[in-house]
C-alpha cells in the first residue's frame, strides 16, 4: 500500500485542513451531550428558564459552526480525493507505458484496465471516507467513551467493557472482507476480460454463428461475480445488526442502573442523558463502520493490485550514461544473437549472426515459429536479448536511450492497428504538426492515396476502433504511411505486405528505394524476396542461410522448394533462365 498512498504525498496541507474541519465537528459532537446535561440538571430540573434560552442558544450556535465545518469537509475531501485518482492513474499509466512487451504477458489487457479504472476508483472513495468519516468515528468512540466517562464513569463501565470487544470484531471483519474483495477484483478482470474480447472479435463470433456460446460464456463468469459479490455483501450486512444489538442492549443496562442511581441520589438526571446521548452517538459511528468496512476493505484490495503494477521492475531500460545522439546510418549487426521469451525455457532464436549494410533491403523468410517476428521485434527493443549483442552503426542498441533509438526505426507490427479518429490522425500520430504535402508525399510512396481521395472525407474519413472501416490492404497501407512519414533510418515491415497484390507491393517497394534507410521485409513471398538485397532464411530459431535471391537458389534446397511451391517448376525454370 505504501507505493499507492505515497502520491497522497502532496496533499498534505489539504488533508490537514480536511482534518482540522473535521476536528471541529467533532469537538461540538463531543460538547453537546455535555451542555444538555446542563440545561437538563441546572434548568429544567430547577425551572431556570434563563438558562435554558442560554445554553440552547449556544447549542444552535455551535451546530451551526459544525454544519459549516462539515460542509468545508466535504468540498476538500473531495476534492482531495478527485485529485489524488488523477495522480494515481497518471503515475500508474506512465508506468504501464514503460512496460516490456513481456510485462503484457504478465498482466492481461483486461486486468490493467480494472486497475486503472475500478481499482483506482475504490482507491478515491477510501481517501474521501478517510478524511470524511474513517477517522471521525473511531475519535468520536474513544473521545465518546472518555467523555462518558468524565461524566459518570460508573454508567461507562459498560461501554469501556463492550466498545474494544466490538471494535476487535470490526477489525477481524476487516480483514476477512479484504481477502473476499480481492477474489471480486479477479473475477471482475475475468468478465473485463470477455467482453474486450467478444467486443473486439465480433465479426469473427458473427461469422462464425458463437453468439450464443459467448453469451453463455459471459453469463457464467458474470454470475460467479455476482455471487462472490452478494457473498461479500451478506458478509458485511451482519456488522450493523450485531452492532445496533450491543449497543441498544448498552442503552437498555444503562437506562436501568442509571434509574436506580437518580432514585437514590448518586447520579443526576441529566448525567445519565448525557451518558445516553454519547451511547447514542457512539452507535451511529460503529454503524457507519459498516460503510466503512466495505470501503476500506475493497480499497485494501484494490491498493494492493494497484501496488503490483508499480512494484514490477521494468526489464527494458536506458543504461547509465546512455547516448543521445541520433542513429545516422542505419548499419545492423547481430553478433550471436539467442533470444528466449521471458518465463520460457526454449529460445525462439539461436546463435543468430549477420550485417545489413546502411539502405540495404533484406527479405526475412521462414515457416510460422521460426523467429521471423521475434528478430523484429528485438532491434528496436520491444525485448532484450537473452545472449550475444545487437549493433547499430557499431554500438551496442543497450547504449542508445530507447527514445533516440526508437525514433530512428519505423516499425509495422504484424497485429496492425489504427486509432479511432480520421486517416489523418491515424497517419500523423503522435506528430504535432505535420505539412499536409509531407503526409500526401507518404500516403502516396505507401500506394494509398488513391483510395483515400475515392472516400467522401478523404484524409478526415472517420474510421472505426481499430480500422475496422478499412480493408487489410488499406489499414496495412496506412500503417506504412504512418511510419514513412517519420522518414526512418530502419524500417521493419513484419509481413505488412500480405494483403497487397503483385502490382502494388511492387509500386510500394519501388517507392521505398526513395527512402535513405536499411529495410527489414518479414515475408512469405518469393516475389518480394527476389526483390532483395539479402534474404534471411530462417528454421526453428536457427539461420540456416543468407545469400542474395540467386545464392540461395543455387545452393539451398529449402528456398528452391519454396520458389517452386509458389512459382511451380516452369515459373523456376524462367526464373533460372533469366538470372
Amino acid at each position: 500500500m505504501r507505493y499507492v498512498l505515497a502520491y497522497l504525498k502532496p496533499y498534505r496541507k489539504w488533508m490537514g485542513l480536511a482534518w482540522c474541519f473535521m476536528f471541529i465537528e467533532l469537538a461540538v459532537e463531543l460538547w453537546q451531550p455535555l451542555l444538555m446535561a446542563k440545561i437538563i440538571d441546572d434548568g429544567v430540573m430547577k425551572n431556570n428558564l434563563p438558562l435554558i434560552w442560554k445554553w440552547g442558544a449556544v447549542m444552535i450556535a455551535i451546530s451551526l459552526l459544525a454544519f459549516a465545518a462539515g460542509i468545508a469537509n466535504s468540498f476538500v475531501a473531495a476534492y482531495v480525493g478527485q485529485q489524488y485518482g488523477f495522480s494515481l492513474r497518471k503515475h500508474l499509466f506512465e508506468k504501464i507505458q514503460s512496460f516490456s512487451l513481456s510485462h503484457f504477458e504478465q498482466f492481461s489487457t483486461a486486468s490493467l484496465i480494472t486497475r486503472m479504472t475500478n481499482d483506482v476508483t475504490q482507491m478515491q472513495n477510501m481517501v474521501f471516507m478517510s478524511l470524511r468519516i474513517m477517522l471521525r468515528a473511531p475519535l468520536l468512540i474513544i473521545f465518546g467513551v472518555i467523555m462518558a466517562l468524565v461524566v459518570q464513569a460508573k454508567l461507562a463501565l459498560i461501554l469501556m467493557v463492550l466498545v474494544p470487544l466490538l471494535l476487535l470484531f470490526l477489525i477481524w471483519m476487516m480483514q476477512k472482507a479484504a481477502t473476499l474483495f480481492s477474489r471480486v477484483q479477479q473475477t471482475l478482470d475475468r468478465v473485463n476480460s470477455i467482453m474486450r474480447e467478444n467486443i473486439a472479435n465480433m465479426r469473427l463470433i458473427k461469422a462464425l454463428v458463437r453468439s450464443t456460446y459467448e453469451q453463455h460464456r459471459f453469463t457464467q463468469e458474470n454470475e460467479a461475480l455476482m455471487a462472490r459479490t452478494m457473498t461479500v455483501s451478506r458478509f458485511l450486512e451482519t456488522i450493523t445488526p450485531v452492532l445496533l444489538f450491543f449497543m441498544n442492549a448498552a442503552i437498555v443496562v444503562i437506562l436501568f442502573i442509571g434509574r436506580s442511581e437518580i432514585q437514590t441520589g448518586t447520579v443526576k438526571a441529566g448525567e445519565v442523558v448525557a451518558v445516553i446521548n454519547y451511547t447514542t452517538r457512539m452507535t451511529a459511528a460503529l454503524s457507519i463502520f459498516t460503510f466503512v468496512t466495505m470501503a476500506f476493505s475493497r480499497a485494501r484490495a484494490s491498493g494492493r493490485r494497484i501496488a503490483e503494477i508499480f512494484a514490477t521492475t521494468v526489464d527494458v531500460t536506458d543504461e547509465a550514461g546512455a547516448g543521445e545522439a541520433a542513429i545516422e546510418r542505419g548499419e545492423i549487426q547481430f553478433e550471436h544473437v539467442s533470444f528466449r521469451y521471458p518465463g520460457s525455457e526454449s529460445f525462439v532464436l539461436q546463435d543468430v549472426s549477420f550485417s545489413i549494410r546502411a539502405q540495404e533491403t533484406v527479405a526475412i523468410l521462414g515457416e510460422t515459429g521460426a523467429g521471423k517476428s521475434s528478430l523484429l521485434q528485438l532491434i528496436p527493443r520491444l525485448y532484450d536479448v537473452t545472449e550475444g549483442m545487437i549493433q547499430i552503426d557499431g554500438i551496442d542498441i543497450r547504449q542508445w536511450k530507447q527514445a533516440q533509438l526508437r525514433a530512428a526505426i519505423g516499425f509495422v507490427p504484424q497485429d496492425l492497428l489504427l486509432f479511432s479518429g480520421t486517416i489523418r490522425d491515424n497517419i500523423c500520430f503522435g506528430m504535432d504538426t505535420v505539412p499536409e504535402a509531407e503526409m500526401v508525399r507518404a500516403a502516396k510512396d505507401a500506394q494509398i492515396h488513391d483510395t483515400i481521395m475515392t472516400f467522401p472525407q478523404q484524409y478526415d474519413t472517420v474510421v472505426g476502433q481499430k480500422g475496422v472501416t478499412l480493408s487489410g490492404g488499406q489499414k496495412q497501407r496506412v500503417s506504412i504511411a504512418r511510419v514513412l512519414i517519420r522518414q526512418p533510418k530502419i524500417l521493419l515491415l513484419d509481413d505488412s505486405t500480405s494483403a497487397l497484390d503483385v502490382k502494388t507491393e511492387a509500386r510500394l517497394l519501388q517507392a521505398l528505394k526513395a527512402y535513405a534507410c536499411t529495410t527489414l521485409i518479414v515475408t512469405q513471398k518469393i516475389s518480394t524476396a527476389m526483390e532483395a538485397d539479402m534474404i534471411l532464411l530462417l528454421k526453428d530459431g536457427n539461420l540456416l542461410a543468407k545469400g542474395t535471391h540467386q545464392q540461395l537458389l543455387n545452393t539451398n534446397g529449402l528456398y528452391r522448394k519454396m520458389v517452386e511451391s509458389q512459382l511451380g517448376k516452369k515459373g523456376l525454370s524462367d526464373v533460372k533462365a533469366a538470372t
